[in-house]
């Protein structure tokens, strides 16, 4: 008996043939594809990463790349003490650190676009209130969003600037992928826009130029030496040994020198290249 609405027999459509049936799935499937958020948008395929990074500090891909530290750490004249921090420090004793002469710290506040640092709270703001001049930095993924987006992310999750003459501009923290490329699967040019793009916003956005964390291998292997960016950007080069070493082309002097990764409380040390009156104006701008 037929079943009758509005008084008009409903039917159903006749059944496909087998060989349509299986591409009307096909292309139904296609179709929801489509129509995905971001699907349209393939300008940028971002690389697979960690949501909550365990082993990403500053510095995290230095040591295999170049070796171990030499026993001397240089001499103390004219520089201050400082440490880089991050999750994987957890809560952090400031106390003990001022106590041992440390006066300022970076605490990582962000990483890409998705991950910001469970403890930044206690690390950034527990620094200040120790007495402490303090930073934050962002570990970039050149590979995962643009030098714009990740600049936006980090000024609004930590790495803002004020001129409270205790805090430092941000950081951008360039090094070794620890996902996969040794390059993030970048040219030397396409790297040197997303930096340029980094920096030029982050000025955008706090009025202050942001530092360069990066090692001067990398800086050959993935970025051609380039050196434009050495008559603006302040470089924090990680070497764990008795000097300082070679330079990225364009730096004559670094600004801070990360000197170890197995320093006491929280293994990252390092020392500003100056007198702490040079490190406070570094912070004022």
């Amino acid at each position: 008996m037929p079943v009758h609405c509005s008084g008009r027999e409903r039917r159903r459509p006749p059944a496909p043939p087998r060989l349509v049936a299986p591409l009307l799935s096909l292309l139904a499937a296609l179709a929801l594809l489509i129509t995905l958020p971001g699907a349209a948008d393939a300008s940028y395929a971002p690389a697979k990463h960690p949501t909550h990074p365990a082993q990403d500090w500053m510095g995290v891909t230095v040591t295999d790349h170049e070796g171990g530290q030499d026993e001397a750490q240089g001499p103390r004249s004219a520089s201050v003490e400082g440490v880089d921090v991050s999750s994987h420090n957890g809560n952090v004793s400031w106390s003990k650190l001022k106590k041992s002469g440390v006066r300022f710290a970076y605490t990582k506040a962000t990483e890409g676009t998705s991950y910001t640092n469970p403890y930044f709270t206690q690390q950034y703001d527990g620094s200040y209130d120790a007495g402490m001049i303090r930073g934050a930095y962002h570990f970039a993924l050149p590979d995962n969003s643009s030098g714009t987006a990740q600049a936006d992310y980090f000024a609004r999750h930590g790495g803002g600037w004020s001129r409270d003459h205790k805090t430092l501009p941000g950081v951008l923290d360039l090094e070794w992928n620890p996902y996969g490329d040794a390059c993030y699967g970048m040219s030397s040019d396409d790297l040197i826009d997303w930096v340029t793009d980094f920096f030029d916003r982050y000025y955008r956005r706090t009025g202050r130029d942001a530092l360069l964390y990066t090692a001067t291998k990398w800086w050959k292997e993935c970025m051609g030496n380039y050196s434009r960016f050495g008559s603006v950007n302040p470089l924090w080069i990680p070497q764990y040994g008795s000097s300082v070493g070679e330079l990225p082309k364009g730096w004559s002097f670094h600004t801070i020198w990360q000197y170890t990764d197995s320093g006491p409380t929280v293994g990252d040390h390092n020392r500003f290249n100056g007198t702490f009156s040079r490190l406070q104006a570094l912070a004022d701008g």
